[in-house]
């Protein structure tokens, strides 16, 4: 039985707590969009920074690849933030075993060298990948 603090005959004897929802709602929505904003923000972290040139036929790709080498304006290639050459590029490509279907992605600085693009396109093709793109970025009409 539920205890009473006011007697009967009060004039707010039917006044009880009550939790106001709308502005825990409006918590909820900031805290949602703030989490958005955080974790948008985090997903270009892991990648190295490049200016990637622009592409007019350039399609846009729905799954991201599997693996994604990068070259910078310097020449320097990288592989999941870590600098690595042509040759263990290709033997990396081998131990992973992945399908001749596989598709990989080649991301480079619009000053990279083309000296660099072919080796590290050399590399990936001796260890039997045929499927390779380059990221590019949408032209500006």
């Amino acid at each position: 039985m539920p205890v009473k603090l006011h007697s009967a005959s009060s004039d707010d004897a039917g006044d009880e707590a009550r939790i106001e929802v709308v502005p825990l709602i409006d918590i909820m929505f900031f805290l949602l969009a703030a989490f958005m904003l955080v974790s948008l923000s985090m997903t270009q972290l892991h990648r190295v920074p490049l200016r990637l040139p622009e592409a007019a036929s350039g399609t846009a790709q729905t799954q991201p690849p599997p693996v994604q080498i990068a070259v910078d304006a310097h020449g320097v290639i990288t592989w999941d933030r870590q600098v690595v050459t042509p040759s263990e590029i290709t033997a990396r490509l081998k131990r992973e075993n992945l399908p001749a279907e596989a598709r990989l992605l080649i991301s480079a600085d619009q000053e990279a060298r083309y000296k660099q693009m072919m080796a590290v396109l050399d590399a990936v093709r001796a260890a039997g990948i045929e499927k390779v793109g380059f990221e590019t970025k949408e032209a500006r009409p």
